[in-house]
């Protein structure tokens, strides 16, 4: 394979469709539903859901102290950010999340790249981070009591371990998937080492690895929450089980929702970031 061929080969398999716009000097047709959007068309199920959440609570088909009426966890919330309680264990809860997703984030990234560069490297260590994986987080969690106690570094080690496995895993294939003409090319063209990893490797790979980020922030999340719920004094877990302690379903009713809303939102968050990352895929660059 001669330069022009490699070169020729690798621009029409990253563009194609820019390539056919070229040449034809016009965008693709739209189709006509193009101008809905996902989120309209995704309301009417959850407003289904409030309404039979609604009628039941009204008609009593569920005990009111088993499922409280939207009326009652709405005020319950109001409540709690007027007195304060609930931004300030959200806060705490995001500093965690936060902490451990960040430590989560550079231990994966540095763990997925030397296994995706480096076969030595990925032979010896591979095997045990996949038996490493497969344990759960509420697997490690007497352990590391023991080790550890029961304050801030556990919840962090906790959810930095959450997060690290799919930001490795997606890291390391996501390299080790760069498709070998990308490479032939660079060598064709007498790249440098670093030159390779800067302008072929990582950005073919990033893709999978910004996939890794996402799914690694929502374990954290969730590794957040499981966490809270059983070794916290503070928090939104721990407002979830103060609340059924007391048997006040509102709370915990109201908790679950910021839980499940903050969740979405930081996560809409990281798609708005991978927009701007990888919008040059949508352009054919």
């Amino acid at each position: 394979m001669n330069a022009q061929q490699a070169a020729l080969e690798l621009s029409s398999s990253i563009s194609p469709a820019s390539a056919s716009v070229q040449k034809h000097g016009q965008e693709p047709p739209t189709r006509f539903y193009s101008n809905w959007s996902p989120r309209w068309l995704a309301l009417p199920f959850p407003l289904f859901l409030l309404l039979l959440w609604y009628v039941a609570a009204q008609f009593e088909w569920v005990a009111p102290q088993v499922l409280p009426s939207p009326q009652s966890v709405l005020l319950t919330f109001i409540d709690l950010v007027a007195s304060g309680e609930m931004f300030d264990n959200l806060k705490i809860s995001l500093l965690r999340v936060l902490l451990g997703f960040g430590v989560g984030l550079a231990g994966g990234l540095l763990l997925g790249v030397a296994m995706g560069l480096s076969p030595v490297f990925k032979d010896y260590v591979y095997p045990l981070f996949k038996a490493f994986s497969q344990v759960p987080v509420l697997g490690w969690l007497p352990l590391l009591m023991l080790l550890v106690g029961i304050d801030e570094a556990l919840k962090i080690i906790l959810i930095s371990k959450a997060a690290l496995v799919p930001i490795a895993l997606n890291t390391y294939k996501g390299i080790e998937n760069v498709p070998a003409r990308y490479v032939e090319v660079a060598r064709v063209l007498k790249f440098s080492r670093w030159q390779l990893l800067t302008r072929v490797i990582f950005p073919a790979a990033l893709p999978p690895i910004w996939n890794g980020v996402r799914y690694g922030f929502t374990h954290a999340w969730l590794a957040l929450v499981v966490v809270e719920l059983l070794a916290s004094s503070e928090g939104l877990g721990y407002m979830i089980v103060f609340g059924r302690q007391l048997f006040q379903l509102d709370v915990v009713t109201a908790a679950v929702v910021v839980v499940g809303a903050v969740g979405y939102v930081l996560d809409c968050v990281l798609a708005r970031i991978e927009v701007v990352l990888l919008g040059w895929r949508r352009t054919g660059f």
